[in-house]
């Protein structure tokens, strides 16, 4: 379920009935088609029953639904066919690994492939007669072994794999288990994990590719010779349910990973996303050389509401990444270009002052699928008094609310919001203060009073944001889509995604608010740009029209 115009609680969009999406795979480009796989119930909007959806696009915009690609029709996929991912052979083959829950309650990592290489939509698959190709080294718990990433190729022609799993007592060691082929068909583990990190537990879904130290172009994985690169290592945590990812350094004659700063170490410091948004996958995009991630952002209603409106879960929308090159231990994210596409009747409004207190409706534009891009003049907090009530504040946003007023903060935009700001969805900006790290600048994204049903999630997304001493603005970049508000901060830096459910605040009765919270600064826009988004429909793929 992925695209523009991705519903609200209570209406269906354009999911199929009764059905339940979620983690991303397989995802590739080939010839012509963006190739979308995902974890697919189609027999009800809950857990279970998991085979391979498939869908196609040619703009990352407007997905088309063919039949599913896998089903669970093997011993070893008999329980579900989960998470993998695809990898391009050398001859531009596409294979797919994805993981098996066997008859016997065990993962096992198996492979597929096309049974017609010439057709562009890749209709059908063959799964291969050796599987399962990987299965749980000794040492390693069967029951958690899963989500083979896209395969490399290094220098020497062997081709390496990545599986995600678990050691140590009660398995709280996170790893990220290393396999080698010459052939890609029979695959040996190394002994040894590419990287581990304790107390992080089990590692779902791990991605590993490397990014140039300078440029915003992305790399194919097995493309590293000659170009200053470093590598992400990124995986999701099964206990925490957020994707974690650090920058650091390969070294291929060994293979071994080392994060450029071991605080911020894969499953402890950075996040991809501070919201709704796990099991994430990213692809290398040939024809326009990006690296583009996608991830599942699920519900945060109840499971009733779930079986009431007959879908859940959603894919983000599709993003483009690249190495931070100020710090080389970040990445940025950005929505897809293709995204612009959808862009009608912008307003712009510039220097829109915010006195403490305030609330500004920006009534010219409303609705529920819109593109803001807001910046604000950055406050000068160096000529301030630091009271001491501000050194025991609390920085979450889960404490601090765009309703609660505090000194230097929050101040923002309100979306999907009633003209009493009954409803509201606010994405805000604050500052905090401390002697030894002073000031810190947080964005979060408040669902606290997103809704007037009370069955619903009311957490607070957010995170401590850097920013340097030479940028003068805080800006942000907010994706409204009914039930979906997907914020970026500082060109990238920090994404977060929120899942919302308003109840009046909805299509025209949607309204957008300016708005600042803090009891002292004045706080004033550079700019701001909203722009209606255009709707686009997920439709099923004629393929009795398409030439083979």
């Amino acid at each position: 379920m992925i695209g523009w115009n991705r519903g609200h609680g209570l209406e269906k969009r354009y999911a199929w009935l009764n059905t339940h999406y979620t983690d991303p795979n397989g995802l590739m480009y080939y010839k012509g088609y963006y190739h979308l796989f995902y974890q697919y119930n189609p027999e009800a909007p809950i857990w279970g029953n998991i085979v391979w959806g498939h869908a196609v696009s040619t703009d990352l915009l407007r997905w088309h639904y063919l039949e599913p690609a896998m089903k669970g029709d093997h011993w070893y996929d008999e329980r579900g066919v989960w998470s993998g991912s695809a990898t391009l052979l050398e001859d531009g083959s596409p294979v797919l690994l994805y993981t098996g829950e066997s008859v016997n309650r065990t993962q096992v990592q198996n492979m597929a492939i096309p049974a017609n290489k010439s057709d562009p939509l890749l209709l059908h698959w063959i799964k291969v007669p050796h599987n399962p190709v990987v299965v749980a080294p000794p040492g390693y718990n069967a029951s958690e072994f899963r989500d083979p990433s896209t395969a490399w190729q290094g220098s020497d022609g062997m081709w390496r794999l990545l599986v995600g799993a678990n050691t140590g007592k009660r398995g709280v060691i996170g790893t990220a288990l290393l396999f080698k082929s010459q052939d890609f068909y029979q695959w040996q583990f190394v002994n040894r994990p590419l990287h581990s990190v304790a107390g992080t537990g089990m590692w779902e879904c791990p991605d590993f590719y490397p990014v140039l130290i300078e440029g915003i172009e992305g790399l194919e994985v097995s493309s590293t010779q000659g170009q200053p690169v470093k590598h992400v290592l990124k995986i999701s945590s099964d206990d925490l349910k957020h994707d974690y990812y650090s920058v650091g350094a390969y070294n291929a004659e060994n293979d071994t990973y080392e994060p450029a700063i071991h605080q911020l170490d894969t499953g402890i410091g950075l996040r991809y996303d501070y919201g709704k948004f796990y099991a994430s996958k990213s692809f290398f995009d040939p024809s326009t050389n990006r690296r583009i991630l996608l991830g599942w952002s699920n519900e945060s209603d109840s499971i009733q509401e779930d079986i009431t409106k007959g879908w859940s879960s959603i894919q983000s929308i599709p993003r483009k990444v690249w190495l931070d090159s100020i710090s080389s231990t970040n990445l940025l994210q950005w929505p897809v270009r293709e995204v612009e596409s959808l862009r009608q009747n912008q307003l712009v409004k510039e220097s829109v002052n915010l006195p403490p207190g305030s609330v500004y409706h920006l009534s010219e534009v409303m609705g529920s699928q819109l593109d803001i891009e807001v910046q604000f003049l950055k406050p000068n907090l160096t000529q301030e008094p630091i009271p001491p009530e501000l050194l025991a504040q609390n920085a979450a946003c889960s404490t601090s609310g765009a309703a609660k007023r505090g000194i230097f903060g929050p101040f923002g935009i309100l979306v999907l919001t009633t003209p009493n700001l009954e409803e509201q969805t606010a994405v805000f900006f604050s500052f905090v203060h401390s002697r030894r790290n002073g000031w810190k600048t947080i964005v979060c994204s408040d669902q606290s009073r997103s809704s007037m049903d009370n069955d619903v999630d009311i957490t607070s997304y957010g995170s401590f944001l850097r920013v340097y001493d030479n940028e003068f603005t805080l800006a942000l970049r907010i994706l409204v889509d009914h039930s979906v508000v997907e914020t970026f901060a500082q060109g990238g830096r920090t994404v977060i995604t929120s899942r919302v459910y308003p109840q009046r605040a909805v299509n025209d009765f949607a309204t957008i608010h300016l708005f600042n919270n803090s009891t002292r600064l004045h706080v004033m826009t550079q700019s701001i740009s909203v722009w209606n988004m255009e709707s686009v429909q997920l439709s099923n793929f004629n393929t009795a029209t398409q030439r083979h």
